[in-house]
């Protein structure tokens, strides 16, 4: 019989039906497959026809996931007590009173500052909202954060400026309605490939819609468009402004909307009159013209649907930039109704489920915050505990723990389904921190990753297919994902092994959860009443029903939740008559943040811009698509991208190996000569760490980590680099 799950890589969570290899079809009633290596055969995988947000598509790396279950899984906890040392096996008693001695430790000597935690979206809802209630509630450090704080964090804080919450207001059902979708910082057709189809079947059918891509490398996406606006790196935001300039000059503000549903017009408008289209076109290296048709398309359009992912949140102006989408969307009235509105694509399975959760260090479950003082006294009273157990101050963010670690003052830095050795930038940076932190715990399902080689507890974890739990992706769709094979091994889930610690640590009662059912019923009881209420969801529901989108509010029907936030018919739940969006003011904040351009600008010593994404077949740091053989074969190295011109400065051919250098350091990388990306820029696939061997590319060695100073959320998409022969 098939598993259905939701596929475990990128945020479009499409279904995956599983079959097990022929020799493993357990009878009716059988326990699951065994753990271990299976000869015989392995798991497949293809497209669930019945989850309605891929509705059957699936892309290389969901089809091939089931050649990833099985290698080089960690079976057995690891010890050793310095990171020169060999590791040694140990049980998960001496794991655990090891992980209890330290915390004690620390919380007499220093404080629960101290500790740490660095989760990830690979995490299911489960997993992280018993890390969050151990950390947050009961040690009382906020410094929970994960790698949506690269991913994510600025999408979440710009929707949190704009519209007053956190929350994609748009589903996949837009992509089918929208007139004008515009495609800004995200090569869809590589990062979100099945959504990306799901447009492409609409032009072949001649029903639209017009695309415009915003992207400084010509890519499979702008490949598609009716209109590729090829920028400089770092200039969204004043692309946005001197669009915002035409939609003035254009009658394409909705003044019935701007008066009644915001509040800030005046300012905005005073910054977009002064980006008129020839100062925002020289700013972004593109032609007048082409800033004035999308401008035409969006005053004519009565749908228009904007998509953005790493390319405008990896940025010190990330948050800004989200504030410069909302604002467009705002002022010509193009949100809650379909085919229209801002629409963040997350990049992980789970990190919308990590945002409701609150996997961030400054929030708290139900698109709470630890600043809030009301906010804090909820989560008190539902987990149990006294008021001001909740620390009111957010925690370290992911870059602040490395800083912390550099001073000293971490004891335990514990990662969990991450690799950031390979994710995080200024790499040198990062290994010399953890240097200095006496207890580097990591939670990771496979062997031999780049964090492994800095850690001095090893645990091995269940991963997806191996526990039941929940995943939430871009359209805020739940899907629950049940176990249909065993933990290989000792291995267990994320969310028990931090309720096992929770319970050594005396918090007996409020960590005695029987199943992951019982951890999810309660996390979602703290939904109730908030923009992401999924008070009316249970595992039990999502089995019985298949995935559902939030809202979903206790005593919806199945089926019922809503596909748009921030309609006129129903703005969001619980909201005060008159308010339209959860703001004090019930209206909309329109943000007249001026444009600053990248952190680190090129000159004359590193005089090119790099930036660094994704491909098609591989997955973040490769921990599971470096063993796919069909992957492997379509992406066998990591090549930099240069420009003809660039390249013959530099004294370059195509094929050569060149020396890429940042004021943080160098690596070497094969030449792929290109006129599709810019003059002045150049670009690595991030995927290649240290683990890699000969093949190894650490690209975010070279990558600085300033980053935007509200979201918190590293500059990735743009470094000073120079070139030269290797």
């Amino acid at each position: 019989m098939a598993a259905r799950a939701q596929c475990p890589y990128c945020g479009v969570g499409c279904g995956l039906e599983l079959k097990p290899p022929p020799h493993q079809v357990p009878a009716p009633g059988a326990p699951a497959s065994p753990a271990g290596p299976e000869p015989e055969g392995q798991w497949t995988a293809r497209g669930d026809r019945h989850h309605p947000s891929s509705l059957g598509q699936v892309c290389v790396k969901g089809a091939t996931v089931g050649e990833t279950l099985h290698h080089n899984r960690l079976t057995t906890p690891l010890w050793r007590e310095r990171t020169d040392q060999p590791f040694e096996p140990i049980s998960w008693e001496r794991a655990f009173t090891l992980l209890v001695e330290r915390i004690q430790a620390t919380l007499a000597t220093k404080g629960p500052q101290a500790l740490a935690i660095y989760g990830s979206g690979q995490m299911l809802c489960e997993d992280y909202y018993v890390a969050n209630k151990l950390l947050k509630g009961f040690l009382g450090s906020n410094n929970f954060d994960s790698n949506s704080r690269l991913c994510m964090s600025s999408a979440v804080a710009g929707y949190q400026r704009s519209l007053g919450s956190d929350g994609p207001p748009c589903c996949y059902d837009d992509l089918d309605l929208a007139d004008l979708v515009l495609l800004i910082g995200t090569n869809t057709a590589e990062c979100h490939p099945v959504l990306f189809q799901r447009l492409l079947k609409r032009r072949r059918r001649g029903a639209g819609p017009r695309l415009v891509v915003v992207d400084p490398r010509a890519t499979a996406t702008s490949d598609a468009a009716d209109l590729h606006l090829a920028i400089a790196p770092g200039t969204d935001l004043a692309l946005l402004c001197g669009l915002g300039h035409l939609l003035l000059q254009r009658g394409g503000v909705d003044a019935a909307f701007v008066a009644a549903r915001t509040e800030g017009f005046a300012e905005l408008e005073a910054l977009w009159r002064a980006w008129d289209p020839e100062r925002a076109a020289a700013v972004c290296g593109i032609a007048a013209a082409d800033l004035r048709q999308l401008a035409d398309w969006w005053c004519e359009t009565t749908g228009v649907l904007s998509l953005w992912s790493m390319g405008v949140n990896q940025s010190r102006e990330g948050t800004a930039t989200v504030a410069g989408i909302c604002n467009l969307h705002l002022v010509s009235g193009q949100i809650g109704r379909p085919g229209a509105g801002p629409f963040s694509l997350t990049g992980q399975p789970n990190a919308m489920g990590g945002r409701e959760v609150g996997g961030l260090a400054q929030l708290l479950p139900g698109y709470r915050t630890v600043a809030d003082p009301q906010h804090r006294a909820e989560v008190e009273r539902h987990w149990g505990l006294a008021p001001g157990a909740i620390a009111p101050q957010p925690g370290l963010s992911a870059w602040q723990q490395i800083e912390a670690m550099e001073r000293g003052e971490l004891d335990l830095w514990w990662v969990t389904a991450t690799n950031p050795l390979v994710s995080m930038p200024s790499l040198d940076r990062v290994r010399a921190a953890l240097a200095r932190c006496p207890l580097v715990v990591l939670s990771e399902a496979y062997a031999g990753t780049e964090t492994e080689a800095v850690a001095h507890l090893v645990l091995p974890a269940a991963q997806w297919s191996e526990k039941d739990g929940v995943m939430v992706n871009s359209e805020r769709r739940v899907t629950l994902c049940r176990a249909f094979r065993q933990p290989p091994g000792e291995a267990r889930p994320d969310w028990a092994i931090f309720a096992e610690l929770g319970r050594r640590l005396g918090f007996i009662e409020p960590f005695r959860y029987g199943s992951a059912a019982a951890v999810y019923a309660e996390f979602v009881g703290l939904t109730a009443g908030r923009v992401c209420d999924s008070s009316g969801l249970s595992h039990e529901l999502l089995a019985g029903h298949g995935p559902q989108q939030w809202p979903f509010p206790a005593g919806t029907a199945p089926g019922g939740g809503q596909a748009r936030l921030y309609t006129a018919e129903d703005p969001f739940p619980g909201a005060p008559e008159g308010h339209r969006f959860p703001t004090p003011s019930g209206r909309a904040r329109l943000w007249a943040d001026p444009p600053l351009g990248l952190a680190e600008p090129p000159d004359a010593a590193f005089p090119l811009v790099l930036s660094v994404g994704r491909l098609l077949g591989h997955w973040h740091t490769m921990t599971r698509t470096a063993h796919v053989e069909r992957v492997s074969k379509a992406h066998p190295e990591p090549l930099l991208e240069v420009h003809p011109e660039d390249a013959a400065r530099a004294g370059l051919g195509d094929g050569a190996m060149a020396r890429v250098r940042s004021r943080r350091g160098a690596i070497t990388a094969r030449v792929q000569v290109s006129e599709r990306i810019r003059r002045g820029t150049v670009f690595l696939p991030m995927h290649w760490g240290a683990a890699q061997g000969e093949l190894a590319c650490e690209a975010n060695r070279l990558m600085h980590e300033l980053g935007c100073p509200i979201s918190k959320q590293p500059e990735l998409k743009g470094a000073a680099v120079s070139l030269e022969p290797a």
